[in-house]
């Protein structure tokens, strides 16, 4: 049977970047199970399609037998002579899916099946891009919002989702827009898009600073830890092991610059960069910035509390607001830190 097919799958291959010989095998596939409908006693449906010459069959071949015992693989010599009038018992004959009925099978399978084995292959390859940059920085452009208000990204040719959760409170894009994030992970076998994207996820801030720090990325300043309120109040401890780098300085740059770069791109989240210690009082200390402390001294070391006595003036700063900046603090370094007036 003559079929106009290839046009099709060069189309098709182009528009979903997937390769022809997916396409090619979705069609194959698909013609099995539906030429089933044909071969209704479990015959073996083979299949010759070559769809750059427009040259397809689908067949089954049957043994000639006086008696049938495998209808599946058998065939009355009374019924063979019907279709060959020199059929002879013993050998084989090719019997041949009808012309109409495989023109009918072809165009059912090209629109229910052909597609769906196309979507796996595009899931597949999207997985197979997506899933080893995971934890990576990517930059997509915001295509629309779905019903739930997540947005859709382009990124590369490809959706990508940034749920609502995984966005920083009260900042605002609209379609165009170029947005940043980290891809928190890759699904597979979802009906909706695989890419997942965050910008509330801790290592989108710690990406962000080995972009903007080259100290941290070089490996001469190391991340010890980071915790974040997205939006309002991030601490980044760090430390290095080189005597004439100042891990604090490096990190905040010239004038600030590095660390209002970053700052920036938050939604105008503030960053405390602490200095990382082994001591549970020095740490402390340092994790309560931008507050002066005046002491710390450790409470109840069972139950790892510290109490930090500060200043008056200093007070609501180490508290921060609605508790935020001594509850980050407590979180860093471990310990839950009381708060005292001198």
């Amino acid at each position: 049977m003559k079929v106009n097919v290839w046009n099709t799958i060069l189309q098709l291959s182009k528009e979903r970047d997937v390769d022809k010989k997916v396409i090619i095998s979705a069609v194959e596939e698909s013609l099995k199970v539906a030429a089933s409908n044909f071969f209704d006693k479990n015959e073996k449906a083979l299949i010759k399609f070559s769809p750059e010459k427009g040259e397809l069959r689908v067949y089954s071949v049957k043994k000639i037998m006086k008696k049938v015992t495998d209808p599946a693989t058998e065939i009355s010599l009374g019924d063979a002579k019907k279709m060959d009038v020199t059929a002879k018992e013993g050998n084989y004959i090719e019997i041949d899916l009808p012309s109409e009925t495989l023109g009918r099978i072809a165009a059912q399978a090209a629109k229910q099946v052909i597609f769906q084995k196309v979507r796996d292959a595009e899931q597949e390859k999207i997985y197979n891009t997506f899933a080893p940059q995971t934890g990576s920085i990517i930059t997509g452009v915001l295509r629309r919002f779905d019903s739930n208000r997540n947005m859709i990204l382009e990124v590369k040719k490809t959706e990508a989702m940034l749920p609502g959760r995984e966005r920083i409170p009260n900042e605002k894009f609209r379609r165009g827009d170029r947005v940043k994030g980290i891809i928190a992970q890759v699904l597979k076998d979802t009906k909706g898009p695989q890419v997942i994207i965050s910008r509330t996820d801790n290592r989108f801030l710690k990406k962000l600073l080995e972009i903007e720090v080259p100290e941290i990325s070089s490996g001469n300043i190391k991340i010890r830890e980071i915790i974040r309120r997205p939006g309002e109040r991030s601490k980044v401890s760090v430390s290095t092991d080189e005597k004439d780098i100042d891990p604090i300085g490096a990190c905040i740059g010239v004038k600030g610059n590095r660390i209002l770069s970053i700052s920036k791109e938050l939604n105008g989240e503030k960053i405390d960069v602490i200095r990382w210690s082994e001591n549970p009082k020095e740490y402390a200390k340092s994790a309560l910035s931008p507050a002066k402390v005046e002491n710390i001294k450790i409470a109840d070391k069972e139950k790892k509390i510290l109490e930090a006595v500060v200043p008056e003036d200093q007070l609501s700063l180490a508290i921060g607001k609605k508790g935020l900046n001594v509850r980050l603090a407590s979180k860093l370094v471990g310990w839950k830190i009381d708060i005292k007036n001198d």
